[in-house]
């Protein structure tokens, strides 16, 4: 029995706070806080009115170390669980130290002024959370997270070596609207117009965002999609802990329609992240095309569809040449009856909860700073069959 503090009140927020209220053996209380206090508190209302539990919400600016010390402070959670923005982990993670506080997130720290995905900034702080006797646990969510553990899974029951990981992550779903972006814009757009980056032969190669392409055939009747080469976090630590691995890859699907928007916006510079001078102010024009798209969050009731998000791994097994396929599938439709989200923020803020419940359980424990991939994966693959996100591995016959 244990208090977490939930930190982000989007899409993925909303999820994690459905599922821990689900679970009131492991967390006992749970305290939402954001820098907007009536979206904690529409979330609270949709918990209560579906698990029948009180969630205590609160505000603060997650770029301010002293505000966030405050929180802490007065709630005096076990866990943080970080659901910010990116550019707001190191603050997250200074308080958690400051307060003696263990940390979670689900995507890994990147300037504000830059889109560059890179973990050195928090695997800085191996020591400092080391001395402190302190856990912090990075990228518990689908991808990065799940497909991590899907890897250790991989690497402990099916192969002796791994050589080949593509990542492929495919969202087949329908919202309707003519654009739109099914996490956070910013961070969304951020992404994937950043260079692609692969690992090969002991290197990173990097490519012009876009510019590779496979077709893939989906299971379960979803079908063949057009996937895109792009770079995504969970690479650079894998790449780091499974052993004898030669290439890595991550591909997303995207549609002709969301890609034709992207290229008008980019051609036109709305999706700059440097700002520019409007009417006398300084505006960054990418949060201000953040502002008016669709809200991630409020497009669940509309979506329609399902996600498959897998590791297709190729290496050795008793000496014997393997190809393996895990994946699981989450239909937008069931996620939003179960927690009123589409199943991206779902399958993202499922895991966020999952990891917490075994830090929080003591099935992962240590101090320092751990990617996914380091620690026991048999706990967290059986509660992904439990809470939502049931897992499917095919091997293919050479």
């Amino acid at each position: 029995m244990s208090k977490v503090l939930i930190i982000g009140a989007g899409g993925v927020g909303g999820v994690c706070v459905h599922k821990c209220a689900q679970v009131p053996e492991v967390f006992s209380e749970i305290v939402l806080a954001s820098r907007t206090i009536e979206k904690c508190d529409a979330i609270a209302t949709s918990v209560k009115e579906r698990t029948g539990r009180d969630i205590v919400t609160d505000t603060v600016d997650a770029d301010n170390v002293p505000e966030l010390v405050e929180l802490i402070n007065k709630h005096k959670p076990v866990l943080v669980i970080n659901l910010a923005l990116p550019y707001q982990d190191l603050t997250i993670m200074d308080a958690c130290l400051e307060t003696g506080v263990h940390y979670l997130d689900t995507a890994n720290y990147e300037p504000i002024d830059e889109a560059k995905f890179e973990y050195k900034w928090q695997w800085e702080y191996q020591e400092r959370f080391k001395e402190k006797g302190l856990m912090a646990l990075l990228g518990s969510g689908f991808d990065p997270g799940v497909t991590n553990v899907f890897c250790a899974h991989a690497m402990k029951h099916q192969f002796d070596e791994i050589h080949q990981l593509d990542i492929i992550d495919c969202n087949a779903g329908d919202h309707g609207h003519p654009f739109a972006t099914n996490f956070n814009p910013e961070i969304n757009i951020r992404e994937v117009t950043a260079n692609g980056r692969y690992w090969e032969h002991g290197e990173w190669i990097e490519t012009d965002p876009l510019s590779f392409s496979m077709n893939y055939d989906f299971p379960e009747g979803i079908g063949p999609k057009k996937c895109f080469l792009m770079y995504h976090e969970e690479l650079e630590s894998l790449v780091k802990h499974l052993k004898g691995l030669k290439r890595a890859r991550f591909w997303m699907t995207f549609s002709d329609q969301y890609l034709n928007h992207l290229k008008v916006l980019e051609n036109v510079g709305m999706t700059r992240i440097d700002t520019v001078k409007y009417n006398g102010q300084d505006i960054v024009p990418l949060k201000f095309l953040k502002e008016v798209l669709p809200e991630p969050a409020g497009l669940g009731e509309r979506t329609k569809g399902r996600t498959c998000i897998g590791c297709r791994i190729k290496g050795i097994k008793d000496g014997e040449p393997k190809d393996y396929y895990i994946y699981n599938i989450c239909d937008h439709e069931e996620a939003f009856k179960e927690v009123a989200s589409q199943a991206v923020s779902y399958t993202t803020g499922v895991p966020a909860m999952i990891g917490a419940m075994l830090m929080l359980t003591g099935k992962w424990t240590g101090e320092g700073v751990f990617n996914m991939e380091e620690l026991d994966p048999d706990p967290f693959m059986e509660k992904l069959n439990i809470h939502g996100l049931p897992w499917t591995e095919i091997t293919f016959k050479n």
